[in-house]
């Protein structure tokens, strides 16, 4: 039986997540699309804890090679390789997460941009998210107030609110990153991913709100 009430989607995610940059295109036209009782919210996954340390290079081997898994599962996915080349990157997503949060606290409407500004920024420019002065030259980009944000960006309440977005999404059935979680009267339902149909996932939230 359908439920006429107001649900919450969860989109579970880390902005310096590739598969989530490859969902990206599919996520705008699930968003379009969704019933009109359905509120998005957006939650940090943390990835990677922060890290100063240089990625070694077996590991940038094998996170270069994901990307080229991406692009034959998700056609289209477009990938810049010269980031592994121009700069020093480092396992440590954690800096990207919170700079979402503190675009956010500072303007609501910002988030998805300085989500898609931090998947650009990686993914088409080569630059590397786990800079602070990366993440602040996004934040002034996007007319945030940018040392109110580069104050933010490490504080105590975000460090303490990004723990709380992660322990929620584990709390609510987060499968990796991206996972959609939809809360109904009901309770919680994972969403089933489909990285190249939208239609597959909007039957689900259909049957499901």
């Amino acid at each position: 039986m359908k439920q006429s009430s107001q649900a919450i989607l969860y989109h579970v995610h880390d902005p310096m997540c590739s598969w989530c940059w490859a969902f990206r295109p599919t996520w705008q036209k699930v968003k379009q699309q969704l019933p009109h009782n359905i509120e998005v919210r957006y939650l940090l996954g943390g990835l990677a804890p922060d890290s100063n340390e240089p990625m070694p290079n077996a590991m940038k081997t094998a996170i270069s090679g994901y990307w080229k898994t991406i692009q034959q599962r998700v056609p289209g996915t477009p990938f810049n390789f010269d980031f592994w080349t121009q700069c020093e990157p480092r396992r440590s997503t954690y800096p990207a997460c919170r700079a979402v949060i503190a675009a956010r606290n500072q303007d609501h409407s910002k988030e998805s941009a300085m989500i898609k500004g931090i998947q650009e920024a990686y993914y088409l420019h080569a630059k590397n998210p786990s800079d602070d002065a990366v993440l602040i030259d996004l934040a002034a980009s996007l007319g945030l107030n940018s040392q109110r944000f580069a104050s933010d960006l490490n504080s105590l309440s975000t460090q303490n609110a990004l723990a709380a977005e992660i322990r929620l999404g584990q709390d609510i059935g987060a499968q990796g990153f991206p996972s959609l979680i939809l809360k109904t009267a009901t309770g919680y339902q994972y969403i089933m991913l489909d990285y190249n149909n939208p239609d597959a996932i909007l039957t689900q939230l259909n049957s499901l709100s």
